[in-house]
């Protein structure tokens, strides 16, 4: 069997949740609990693709220095520096850590 099947079932899929998004009455959406919702799945959808993007390279799981980088700019968010610090710190982070060795 091919990859195409699959292929062409999750587009099929995919293009079904949307779909279906569509036919979801606009009161419902308005409501506080979905807005809420909605806020927590993106925050999670970004968290969780953060993190896989950092631990991961190619088929197994990586530790180096993108770890380091991102614990420095999850402290520096908590102290609530502005983005562009957070970038800063986070890339400073990983190089320091890369030039003390790390992979």
């Amino acid at each position: 069997m091919t990859l195409w099947p699959w292929i062409l079932l999750a587009y099929a899929a995919a293009f079904a949740i949307k779909l279906a998004g569509y036919l979801v009455p606009a009161a419902w959406l308005a409501r506080p609990r979905m807005l809420r919702a909605a806020a927590a799945m993106t925050v999670g959808l970004l968290a969780a693709l953060t993190t896989l993007n950092t631990v991961s390279g190619g088929q197994a799981l990586v530790a180096d220095a993108r770890i380091g980088a991102l614990l420095a700019a999850a402290l520096a968010l908590a102290l609530r520096v502005p983005f562009l610090g957070v970038v800063v710190i986070g890339a400073a982070a990983a190089a320091l850590l890369r030039l003390a060795g790390l992979p």
